[in-house]
């Protein structure tokens, strides 16, 4: 199964946090996704407050 780096930045409070995930998926759409849940689990955050930037496949 591919891996992808996903890249952004997340508002925990009143700053935009960035971020590197890297994370196994079969497709981009699944990583982002899977990106959005474990990010929004972790801070509490909704998925307007995480930008994404880039997604590259490793």
């Amino acid at each position: 199964m591919p891996s992808y780096t996903v890249t952004g930045k997340f508002k925990p409070g009143f700053f935009w946090e960035p971020f590197t995930k890297t994370v196994e998926s079969q497709n981009e759409k699944n990583a982002l996704d899977k990106v959005y849940s474990t990010i929004g689990s972790k801070h509490r955050l909704e998925r307007r407050s995480i930008k994404i930037e880039s997604i590259k496949e490793v």
